[in-house]
């Protein structure tokens, strides 16, 4: 593993060093153009991350990390350093652009190309950096964080690299795009780098970040289920070293078997029969049939003897006795349509003195209504008056209800 990354490294420097001209040109001047360079000379630059090209078309430019490592041995003071941090980025935007503004006002037309030319870099720059935190976050995801040897440690890895992300979408949330098509006004060049391109930018990595989100979730659920599932196994192997005489019963044949156990699904699902299902109608006329044919002829049969002596006589007259609180009911549901107005039940039962309790006439009165056909339901409108369970969301107390009349 060292001896390739020694090889790698060695040949990187020395692609810095075969090439320093070039490197230098790009980054004094902040780009190089495809004309000053030759076709394998920039295929190797490119391939070996020290160029890049931020967008089709565009000049080639240094990688944010070899321009910081030449920013730094070179103490250079003219080029900005720009870090994580969002706000940073966007103040220096503004202030580059309002410097490139004022330079066209005054007709400093050279001037105006350095500090365009110093925006473009500082967009690009912040486009690559965040390039870079994504390619970061990708390399650790497909890893598994391998490169930390306890779940535990995964676990924290995860999170961290979540609170990484948390923090890089809220930095791009501060991003508005509307301010910074107000700082760039009319003039073209800065709306295609302030607004379009850093737009595209974003964008991009927003819609990333998303998913390298939702994969770091889903990697720590799993994790945290292989832990679960190493403590159950850490405890089960505990417990054999502390009772080694122990033996494993037959759950299979006890009544209720432990849920750790029960693990199969069942054969047959629960099932009910709709009595109230017009499909199931044929089926439940011949189960009635069949329970009507078990039953012998002669079981009610009168004996013989009985039956020889049996007279048919007159049927006795009767009389249907009336209920007294169905009648009372009825009563009420009058005295509502003869005087249109609505009227309470409890009210009506205190102005009559019924003798029933309040419960049982309010239920009776509910019932009432509810046993009306449909279309004298229609004529009818009970309205409950209560509160709510102070204690219970969902229930409602019901002390008295009101019949209306509806015209």
């Amino acid at each position: 593993m060292s001896g390739n990354l020694h090889q790698a490294g060695v040949r990187f420097l020395r692609q810095l060093g075969r090439h320093a001209e070039p490197i230098m040109d790009a980054y004094l001047s902040g780009s190089v153009s495809d004309q000053a360079l030759e076709p394998a000379v920039e295929e190797r630059l490119v391939k070996d991350g020290i160029l890049y090209r931020p967008e089709p078309g565009a000049d080639l430019h240094l990688r944010r990390a070899v321009r910081a490592l030449l920013e730094e041995a070179l103490r250079d003071d003219r080029n900005r350093q720009i870090d994580a941090n969002t706000g940073s980025a966007l103040a220096t935007f503004k202030t580059l652009a309002a410097h490139y503004k004022e330079a066209r006002h005054q007709g400093d037309y050279a001037a105006a190309d350095a500090y365009l030319g110093d925006l473009k870099e500082h967009v690009y720059a912040f486009g690559e950096t965040l390039g870079h935190s994504i390619r970061v976050l990708w390399s650790r995801l497909n890893n598994e964080f391998g490169y930390v040897g306890t779940l535990n440690a995964k676990i924290r890895e995860n999170e961290l690299a979540q609170s990484q992300v948390s923090e890089l979408l809220a930095g791009l949330e501060m991003i508005s795009f509307e301010e910074l098509a107000e700082t760039a006004g009319d003039l073209r060049e800065l709306r295609r780098l302030l607004v379009t391109s850093l737009q595209r930018t974003v964008s991009a990595c927003v819609q990333e970040l998303s998913i390298v989100q939702g994969r770091l979730l889903e990697l720590l659920g799993r994790f945290r289920q292989i832990r679960g599932r190493t403590r159950l196994l850490k405890g089960w192997l505990l417990h054999m070293e502390q009772q080694p005489d122990y033996q494993v019963g037959n759950h299979a044949a006890h009544q209720n078997v432990p849920q750790l156990f029960n693990l199969a699904a069942p054969v047959l699902a629960p099932a009910a029969l709709d009595i109230h299902s017009p499909q199931h109608e044929a089926d439940l006329l011949a189960l009635v049939a069949q329970i009507r044919a078990l039953q012998p002829a002669d079981r009610f049969a009168p004996p013989p003897g009985e039956a020889a002596g049996l007279i048919l006589g007159e049927v006795e007259a009767f009389e249907v006795q009336g209920n007294p609180i169905r009648e009372a009911v009825s009563a009420y549901f009058c005295q509502v349509i003869d005087s249109g107005q609505p009227l309470s039940a409890l009210d009506y039962r205190q102005q009559h003195d019924l003798p029933w309790d309040a419960e049982s006439w309010l239920y009776q009165v509910i019932g009432g209504y509810e046993g009306l056909p449909e279309e004298q339901k229609q004529c009818f409108e009970l309205l409950p008056d209560g509160e709510a369970h102070p204690l219970y969301s969902g229930n409602f107390i019901i002390r008295d209800v009101k019949l209306c009349l509806i015209l």
